[in-house]
């Protein structure tokens, strides 16, 4: 109850702007402003109980405490490394960024991309922030974490071994800011040992909120070229790798293997033979050991080119950026990443720009977790969302008239699971067409029975990473995308955004919340004759039938072995809501005419649960509720299923008759309290704490 709570409490920040750019969440409940305000009244100097200069803050396994990775690790403030420290000194740029001890090369190649786009590190490293006048030993950044942008406090204690710090760096030693970042983002996924080993989309996307798409150069499409420039060109950060066995092997060419990149230009040179060539430039994040082939510093190729675009181009010092040509980066680079921005984060008004959406989902076991297409019975029961695509783009890279669409699922929380085991989901999408008689639909969620007689559009390939992100060109129509795991019945959350060329319109596909129970208005005289001994039988001498009464003789009905169905029996509490929903005069009892409602009520659920015990087991399969809710008149949403399967199934997800029942009850009793209440048809009631009270409890 209280999760459900402050979920409810969360969805109203997020309505409220909480999380957006201009209103960041502030991690962990930490208030930046009013933490250092504390300390300088105080006079001491902030000290993170969060994020504590301990050995849990560096890592869980090799950097866990007792590792001899972690021998002679001290925690030092930067006013005790140096004399006179700085924030950023002369301005952020790439050299600030060298590799210390951690293998978090993917971080720093984000990091060294994002000195190339000021706007974007002011947002990620707010200003203001200083060694000098007001220093507290307390700084702040801000990060895109799945769908939301937080605020996170550090203290500026940094691990060091024999005086020097043993992670990221400047080379400037009295620089700090590339360390201080570094620990906010450990600080985020619950330690240093949590950044090893990653992708820059990664960090790309926590930095910008961007949607990173990744390209494996062996089956690169033939536009690929053009799509690093039009990228380029739209302030996107890239990145690239070269796969290999060992870490960080160096090759012939002084290109190392297994070693993130990052991309910063691509332009076409006229050489003086009259042959256009390709060029890419390439940064390494260690601001040293460059490509020393073709278009390398100094080489013989810029002779080759005008003295203009020599000028332009061509450089000669060991800072880790050169220039190759594009056929020389696709044979030697194993995969390419761009980080496609928000419009948002754009720069520039005269530059084109995605739109973009944002959905924010569940896969909850026994409800919402369906498993991939191969899981024909549960597949439905997954999240779905649907996007219109009305008009194709202006200049389609390919030639092809369609609409561009970037998909990108991630699943949430990944690295903070590391500490504890927990492995990521193996997740993936599949799009279809929406059919005629659903288009346009804002209250369906397509069954079982569309989706399996409907072809897919597209289908990833299912992969255990945070990300799954691909590219389509569809001809302009309606889509549902279908997010899921491979396996069903496998807890998750999850974002899934949509980037698009031309205005795409995105919702998720969920029934209205309603009810259409048929209500029969029937006297003494309407009750069937052979019906009355049996309330005799049961009701006494008082002709009223108690709550006690009632479940004694529901539980006798129903355990004959006749009526198929498994059951733990109607409990007491059942009985008192059955008694609350049908009792028309206050006397907490049913009467004959009540009683025999109740009946026909049960006779008719009696009928749909047996329909959907496919299997003739005596149990319904969690995954049936929906249908089942239908059939008897409720129509809810997937987050008020995912409530009712937590409440009435049992450790296997299934649902026996009595707990069915029960749910029915509990539902129509829950409607007809609100629609007593709701004011005007306004979809809201309002309630002073004595009457929520009163309610919740009866």
């Amino acid at each position: 109850m209280t999760s459900m709570a402050g979920k409810l409490a969360h969805q109203k920040e997020r309505d409220q702007g909480v999380g957006t750019k201009q209103q960041a969440v502030q991690f962990q409940q930490q208030d930046y402003e009013a933490l250092k305000k504390r300390c300088l009244e105080t006079g001491k100097l902030f000290e993170d109980d969060k994020f504590p200069a301990s050995s849990r803050s560096l890592g869980y396994n090799k950097l866990g405490p007792g590792s001899h990775k972690t021998h002679g690790v001290v925690w030092k403030r930067p006013t005790e490394l140096c004399s006179k420290p700085t924030f950023i000194h002369g301005g952020a740029t790439r050299t600030d960024i060298c590799q210390g001890a951690l293998g978090d090369c993917w971080l720093l190649a984000a990091i060294a991309s994002l000195t190339l786009e000021q706007k974007i590190l002011a947002r990620v490293v707010p200003g203001g922030q200083t060694f000098d006048e007001g220093y507290a030993g307390i700084f702040h950044f801000q990060f895109w974490q799945y769908g939301e942008w937080v605020d996170v406090v550090v203290d500026d204690r940094l691990p060091t071994r024999d005086g020097e710090l043993l992670f990221v760096h400047s080379e400037t030693d009295s620089e700090f800011w590339s360390a201080l970042l570094e620990k906010a983002y450990a600080k985020v996924n619950s330690c240093y040992e949590a950044l090893s080993g990653g992708t820059t989309t990664e960090a790309f996307e926590d930095f910008t909120g961007g949607i990173a798409e990744i390209y494996d150069l062996s089956k690169a499409p033939a536009h690929l070229f053009k799509i690093i420039q039009k990228a380029l060109n739209l302030d996107s950060l890239l990145g690239c790798a070269i796969d290999g066995q060992k870490t960080e092997a160096v090759t012939a060419q002084k290109l190392v293997k297994r070693h993130s990149y990052s991309v910063t230009g691509a332009q076409v040179v006229h050489q003086v033979s009259g042959r256009d060539v390709e060029l890419i430039r390439i940064r390494n994040p260690w601001g040293k050991v460059e490509w020393n082939g073709a278009w390398s510093d100094g080489s013989d190729e810029w002779d080759r080119i005008s003295a203009d675009d020599r000028a332009k181009l061509s450089h000669a010092s060991e800072d880790g950026e050169f220039w190759m040509s594009y056929s020389d980066f696709m044979k030697n680079f194993s995969k390419v990443e761009i980080c496609n921005l928000t419009p948002d984060e754009l720069s520039s008004d005269e530059k084109g720009r995605w739109n973009s959406q944002q959905c924010d989902g569940t896969w909850r076991v026994g409800s919402t977790a369906g498993g991939c297409r191969n899981y024909e019975t549960t597949f439905h029961s997954n999240p779905q969302f649907a996007v219109r695509l009305e008009d194709v783009d202006d200049d389609p890279l390919d030639g092809q008239d369609g609409c561009t669409l970037i998909v990108g699922l991630m699943q949430k929380d990944g690295r903070r699971g590391l500490r504890l085991g927990r492995e990521l989901n193996t997740i993936g999408f599949t799009i279809y067409e929406v059919q005629d008689t659903h288009k346009g639909q804002t209250d369906v969620h397509l069954g079982r029975d569309v989706l399996l007689r409907t072809r897919s559009v597209a289908m990833t390939t299912f992969i255990d990473s945070r990300e799954v992100c691909e590219r389509y060109n569809l001809p302009p129509g309606e889509y549902v995308i279908i997010p899921s795991t491979f396996e069903p019945h496998k807890r998750g959350s999850f974002v899934l955004r949509i980037f698009s060329e031309k205005d795409a319109p995105t919702r998720e596909m969920e029934e209205d919340i309603d009810v259409t129970v048929e209500e029969t208005e029937i006297s003494e005289s309407d009750v069937d004759p052979r019906f009355k001994p049996l309330f005799r039988r049961v009701a006494g001498n008082d002709s009223e039938v108690s709550v006690f009464e009632l479940v004694r003789v529901l539980n006798e009905v129903i355990s004959q072995k006749s009526l198929g169905v498994k059951t733990d029996g109607f409990s007491l509490e059942t009985g008192r809501q059955i008694v609350s929903l049908l009792d028309q005069d206050g006397s907490t009892t049913l009467g004959l005419v009540e009683f025999h409602t109740l009946w026909m009520k049960i006779q008719k659920y009696l009928v749909i649960f047996k329909t959907l015990d496919s299997d003739g087991s005596g149990t319904m399969s969690s995954h049936e509720m929906r249908e089942a809710l239908t059939m008897a008149g409720f129509k809810v949403n997937s987050a008020v299923l995912e409530v009712i399967v937590d409440h009435y199934a049992d450790a296997r997800y299934t649902i026996d008759f009595d707990s069915y029942v029960g749910c029915l009850i509990k539902l129509e009793m829950l409607f007809k309290m609100f629609k007593t209440l709701e004011s005007n048809g306004s979809g809201k009631i309002e309630l002073d704490i004595q009457q929520w009270l009163c309610l919740a409890i009866n």
